[in-house]
């Protein structure tokens, strides 16, 4: 049995998430036992990032550990996230003892990390954010050059032209972003959805589907598993 310290780590479906794993592994000093998700309850996705079911537990098993999933609804209040997190980590204690830290993938927003350290505090758990205050147009070139392949399954068009959408997170990408455009995404610019790297024991076979524009915004690219997976 390890005697090193449990982590439970937040999922999205994205890179951010994706590369945290693959960063607290390579560093060895915890072992990461679970993964946890919010779904919306009416749509079975990813809240923000719209990753569907499948993917994200087609993700959880190439990465070799389970996924617990927590259900929000679409129209999200914060109590409502709140109220959902803290079941999730309730149900996760209970079923690992002695598990009390859950790991986000944030990089520099300081607000949104207060946040999180908060809501785990109240729930007597810690916050671990392995990635923070990393340079992220250096993470982007790392991501890349460690494997990782995603696609941009959601694009605010207020901060990026909607033709970004369904494109690979790439080289190419990275040097298309307008002034401004954080390489990561950080500031909600845009939201990926991972196939490949070396979290993964192998690569999914996802197929690209339609982009459609929610809440006049939102430009959403849909991701499903081949039928042949």
């Amino acid at each position: 049995m390890s005697l090193r310290p449990q982590v439970l780590l937040a999922w999205s479906g994205g890179k951010d998430s994706a590369w945290t794993l693959h960063a607290l592994r390579q560093r060895g000093e915890v072992e990461v036992v679970a993964l946890l998700t919010t779904l919306t309850r009416e749509y079975g996705r990813a809240s923000m990032q719209g990753v569907r079911r499948e993917v994200l537990r087609a993700q959880a098993d190439a990465a070799g550990l389970p996924l617990l999933e927590a259900e929000i609804p679409s129209a999200c209040a914060n109590a409502d996230y709140d109220a959902a997190m803290a079941r999730a980590l309730g149900e996760a204690a209970a079923r690992w003892p002695g598990l009390r830290t859950a790991a986000f993938g944030d990089l520099f927003l300081e607000d949104i990390r207060a946040y999180r350290a908060q809501r785990c505090a109240a729930a007597g758990w810690e916050l671990l954010t392995p990635l923070f205050g990393a340079d992220t147009a250096r993470l982007a070139r790392e991501m890349l050059a460690g494997g990782l392949r995603a696609g941009l399954c959601c694009v605010d068009t207020r901060q990026l032209d909607a033709r970004h959408a369904g494109r690979d997170f790439d080289a190419a990408l990275l040097d298309e972003l307008p002034p401004g455009c954080d390489p990561c995404g950080e500031n909600g610019e845009f939201h990926t959805c991972v196939r490949a790297g070396p979290m993964f024991s192998r690569p999914l076979p996802l197929l690209r589907g339609e982009t459609v524009l929610r809440e006049e915004r939102f430009a959403y690219t849909d991701y499903a598993l081949s039928a042949a997976a």
